[in-house]
């Protein structure tokens, strides 16, 4: 008998209640918020918290912060409960862990692997630097921070790598089964997050493309079985 899978996804940089409603609705399991202010999807606490308020019961909202400050981010946390911390900057393992455990609230870390296949990034010493997450979002390096719409070559990863993973950037309803095949073998666990790939404009989500989406991973995992 072959065991069910299962691939968690995630909506990232909502702005309207609509778009909140159309995510919960199509069944995905984690809503994000950008708090970094130069993002054309900033929100900012207050906002998120409003839009979290939208989220019924096993939905989680997440956080998403750029080299933010403790006090910030506490203040953040406080105006939205049970959120997961998505830290996209410069901060270190020691960093991440202190404010999270702090604030008692599990958390993500990205991994920025580069557009180019020659420069050099070591995703296993990163797991293992940042193994106190519950897990490594992968996005494109890009100039700036947060994420950029690109897609990386998922090849270029190793084979095998000891954490929880999450697949981002340049995710699309054409596109997102090919990665979780190319990626799931390689890790502990598989989900995907998605962005700009359901979006008809900068912040602004599609309710027919984030159902495309949806049915596109859960058609990769029924095909997994």
């Amino acid at each position: 008998m072959s065991t069910a899978t299962f691939t968690p996804i995630k909506v990232c940089g909502l702005t309207r209640e609509q778009d909140v409603d159309a995510a919960v609705q199509a069944g995905v399991q984690a809503i994000g918020f950008v708090l970094y202010p130069p993002s054309p999807r900033h929100v900012n606490a207050a906002r998120a918290a409003e839009l979290a308020q939208r989220l019924p019961a096993f939905v989680t909202p997440v956080l998403l912060f750029v080299n933010e400050t403790p006090e910030a981010i506490a203040q953040a946390c406080a105006q939205v409960p049970g959120a997961w911390l998505q830290f996209h900057g410069d901060e270190t393992p020691a960093q991440c862990q202190a404010i999270a455990q702090g604030l008692g609230r599990r958390w993500l870390r990205a991994a920025r692997i580069p557009l180019d296949t020659q420069a050099p990034f070591d995703l296993v010493k990163y797991a293992q630097d940042y193994k106190d997450a519950q897990a490594l979002l992968l996005d494109a390096h890009i100039e700036g921070y947060g994420g950029g719409g690109k897609a990386f070559n998922w090849s270029q990863l190793p084979p095998n790598v000891n954490a929880h993973l999450v697949l981002s950037g340049g995710l699309t309803p054409a596109n997102v089964a090919d990665g979780i095949r190319a990626l799931r073998p390689r890790a502990r666990s598989l989900a995907v997050d998605v962005s700009s790939g359901i979006e008809s404009g900068k912040g602004l989500k599609d309710a027919d493309k984030i159902r495309q989406f949806v049915d596109a991973v859960r058609s990769a995992d029924n095909s997994a079985c």
